[in-house]
Parts: structure tokens; sequence; C-alpha cells
């Protein structure tokens, strides 16, 4: 570990024989930070579930570099490509970058999340800037898993109660992290936990916790998981903050994934996921498979989710769905929080099971839209390329509401949406994004939508019309606060 002269500035060498980006070099404080490779999605080209991983040619480079500070930081780039220009997100946090020819110079605000697109979003910089480590574990403690720096292949780790996995910075462990019925379990460290190595369904994503209870994961990049990245099954009161996941491009690549969970908070993540960043689902056990355990009787209840950055490459940015098979999901806050990119919707309730949806959040969101979009499509055909048209306006819905079956429905009724609030959303973005709320029949409807101080490039929208919102059949009560 580094530090610069002035002690602000926490930088991890890589370990030996770790592949690095040469797309860029990072200086963080005077000091060289490394560039770790990663693989995401280049177009948003789809199959649901087939028994074949998806082509690399539906893929592109892209990088990231970690560093540690606890206030504002001098940043400087070099890019391998001219420097055509340049944006830093989420817009949200006011860096003007300086350009001159390919290097680029910025203040980065202290500890947060960004995205540097050169020339355009193909083959992004991620910069993570984490709050300096407290109260680290040691080589050595009881009860420890300790990953030093260095690249380690453990395979999957399964997780007892009151045990702990620490990946140091500088450290890369190809691997997953698992457990069951465990109970005060710590995911740890500045490191990177890599699934690369683990055949599409083999590893179970980098992280996969169930029935369990107390769960703290903090600090960790969670590169490239063959499934669900981070998903909680059943689990109660856990803290979920400042993980960053890249490398998301295979199928199925969700980002976090909270199922059947009740007391949960995501703080001060990144999420750059193919398919959905951060959902919330129910799920019911397949008929005919018993060796998949089944939560659908506990609730999806008490979940926060605040101050993080999603990148969306193919499906929602924040989601309650499409598999809703629960009593009820229930008090459920999306707070402060930035996407800076999606490409079928920013915040959605699929609803295509028995739950009652009540009492959802989304607020003091603020959403980035790009010129073009490229329209999202399912493949028919496992040899089918994706084509660009650029006389497409396609842009991703901003808000949506749903109730009816769907391909993931396992529930023989459907539930319920009432008392939802978006209040104070913000959006950024030439192209003005549509809005969709829509019920199944008189019983299964949808009753009470709030809109609080909706914006669109800096104008309040004071009606449906105006927010270009489709309001559908069995959908009362929707109010547009002035």
């Amino acid at each position: 570990m580094n530090e610069s002269n002035d002690g602000k500035v926490i930088i991890h060498a890589a370990p030996a024989g770790e592949p690095m980006s040469d797309d860029y070099t990072v200086d963080a404080g005077g000091e060289s930070v490394p560039v770790y490779c990663c693989r995401v999605s280049a177009v948003p080209l789809n199959q649901v579930w087939p028994g074949y991983q998806r082509p690399l040619d539906q893929t592109e480079r892209a990088a990231f570099a970690c560093c540690g500070a606890e206030s504002p930081l001098s940043v400087r780039i070099t890019s391998c490509r001219e420097v055509k220009s340049v944006k830093v997100r989420p817009l949200s946090r006011n860096i003007r970058p300086a350009v001159n020819g390919n290097r680029i110079e910025m203040t980065v605000p202290g500890p947060g999340h960004l995205t540097v697109e050169v020339n355009g979003w193909h083959n992004a910089l991620h910069l993570f800037v984490d709050p300096p480590e407290q109260d680290a574990p040691r080589a050595g403690d009881p009860n420890v898993r300790y990953f030093g720096p260095g690249v380690h292949r453990p395979g999957r780790i399964e997780l007892e109660s009151n045990q702990t996995v620490y990946v140091a910075g500088g450290a890369v462990v190809y691997g997953s992290i698992h457990a069951r019925r465990a109970s005060n379990v710590r995911i740890l460290g500045r490191g990177i936990v890599d699934v690369s190595e683990s055949e599409r369904g083999q590893g179970g994503g980098a992280i996969r916790l169930e029935d369990c209870t107390d769960i703290t994961i903090d600090g960790l990049v969670l590169r490239d998981p063959d499934v669900w990245c981070c998903s909680l099954f059943g689990c109660r009161n856990a803290e979920i903050r400042n993980i960053k996941l890249v490398g998301l491009w295979r199928y199925n690549a969700d980002g976090i994934d909270l199922c059947n969970s009740q007391d949960i908070r995501v703080r001060d993540c990144f999420v750059r996921a193919f398919d959905d960043c951060i959902v919330l689902k129910g799920l019911r056990r397949p008929e005919g498979n018993p060796a998949v355990v089944s939560y659908h009787e506990r609730p999806v209840r008490d979940i926060i989710i605040e101050r993080c950055v999603l990148w969306n490459d193919w499906g929602r940015a924040m989601e309650i769905g499409a598999e809703t098979s629960a009593p009820e999901i229930a008090d459920v806050v999306f707070h402060d929080c930035d996407i800076i990119r999606t490409v079928h919707i920013a915040m959605d309730i699929q609803h295509g099971d028995r739950a009652v949806v009540r009492d959802i959040r989304f607020e003091n969101i603020r959403v980035e839209g790009d010129d073009f979009n490229l329209r999202p499509r399912l493949q028919k055909a496992r040899d089918e390329t994706y084509t660009v048209d650029p006389q497409d306006d396609y842009r991703p819905y901003l808000l949506y509401i749903v109730i009816g079956s769907n391909f993931y429905s396992r529930d023989r009724q459907s539930g319920v949406v009432r008392n939802i609030i978006f209040k104070d959303i913000e959006v950024t973005s030439k192209l003005f994004p549509p809005s969709s709320f829509r019920g199944a029949d008189a019983e299964h409807n949808v009753i009470g939508v709030t809109i609080d101080n909706l914006r669109v490039n800096g104008r309040r929208c004071t009606s449906p019309e105006e927010a270009r919102l489709e309001i559908h059949p069995h959908v009362s009560d929707v109010t547009f606060v002035s």
C-alpha cells in the first residue's frame, strides 16, 4: 500500500500476473493507480437463459481503477486515444475535467464512484474512490478467511456463522462466496472477487447468501459473475455498502438481487450490470425442482437503497419484480441515487405474481439520458448480430408500473399495487422519456401514485400530459403535487 506525501490517497499495488488495461493510465494525488481490465456489454442483445454463454462479439473492453481518499483529490488520466470529448458521470457531482491532448485532469471531491467516458460511452474508465477502511481484520485473526495481496484461486468459499472473508487491497480472488443458514457473517476488503473462471451457472455469482442473518458486505469489487452477481435469498438484517460491480456482461448478469428478504440497507454502491441493476424479488421454487429452496412465504420488507450509482446495459436500473411471489413487498425506499444510463426502464414495478406491493418510495433520483440510445432486442437465433439504426429515436421508460402475468410468473393469482411515491425526480436528457402505469383488472389494480416534483431538464411536470405518462385501465388516484 502506498500513500502520497500529503497522506490523502491510498493506493494498493496490483498483483503480479494480473492482466492490466493499456487503454488508460491514472494518477491520483501524484501517485500511479493500477488500472484493471473488465469486460462489459457493447450492445443490448439478450436471450432468456439459453444453454450456452453470450458470445464475446457482443462485448467490449472497459477499465477500472481504485484508490482511497477522505478529501478532495487531484486526478490525472491519460488516454491511449485522442480525447475529442469527455464526460464524467454522475453529472450531479459537477466535475469539470480539463483536457489537454490525450490528458484529462480533474478534482474529485472525496469518496464516490465515477465513470469517465472518452469520445462516448464505449470503453469507459470506471473510477472508484473509497473511504479509508475502518478496523480491517488482520491475517491470523480468529474466524477470518484472509486473502492478502496477490492472486488466489480458492474456488467456492463456504461461510459459516461468525466468520469473515477479507480480501485485502491488491488481492484478486478467483472464486465465489456462499453461505446458507449462517448468522453474523462479514465479507469485507478493498480487493477483487472475480468469477470469470466459472462456467455459466456454476459459480452462483460472486456472493450468494441464503437464509442468513446479520450480514455485512463492504468495500469489494465484484467482477464478471456467471449469473446474478450479489444475491440474498430469505435473508434478514443486512448492510451492503461501498461495493463496486463491474464486468457484468454475461446473460442474466444482474447486479444486486434482494429476494424475500427483510431489513436490508444498500448504501454507496456502484453497479454496472448487463441485466437489471438493483432488484427486489419474491421467488417461488419452480415446480418439479425440489433442489431449489423456496422462500415465497417470506415478505420483502424494510429495504433502503441510497447513494448508489447505476449503469444498466440491458434491463432496468431500479426494479421490483418481475417475480413478486411473496405475501407483500412493502416499505421500500430508493433514495438519493444516480441512474447514469439505462436501456429499458429507470424505475420499474413489474408485478407478475400475488404480492401486495405497497408503500414504495423513489425519492431524490437523478436520471441521465443519452442523445442516442440503442434499442434493446431479444435474440431470435444464436448467430444473430446487432445492427444499429442511426435514425432510431428510441428512449427508455422513466416510470413504469404494470400488473400482469409474465414469463417469470409462478403464482396462480395476481396482486395489487398501493401507495407509490415518486418524489424529487430529476431527468437530464435531450430525449424526453415516456412513462406508463397499467393494472390487470378491476380487482388487481394500481391505486394511489403520487408524483411530486418531477423535473425534466429543469422544467417541472404537473400533469400526465406534461410528464408523457400514459395511464391505462385499472389505475386510479394518480396525483401530481403542485
